[in-house]
């Protein structure tokens, strides 16, 4: 949790790649973004949302 939460990106892969669902928030982060698309969370444009995949 500490580390997803110093990052300042949108979407993180760590020891793996892909695997995103359809539902998965996509958009920008900070400056770099419209808002987010294909998810629930479409309707909070103001708020950016942060996907981590760890692979243990």
């Amino acid at each position: 949790h500490r580390m997803v939460a110093s990052l300042h990106t949108g979407v993180v892969h760590v020891n793996t790649y892909g695997g995103a669902d359809n539902t998965v928030p996509l958009g920008g982060y900070k400056q770099s973004g419209n808002g987010h698309d294909k998810s629930l969370h479409a309707i909070e444009k103001f708020i950016n949302k942060k996907t981590a995949w760890i692979k243990l």
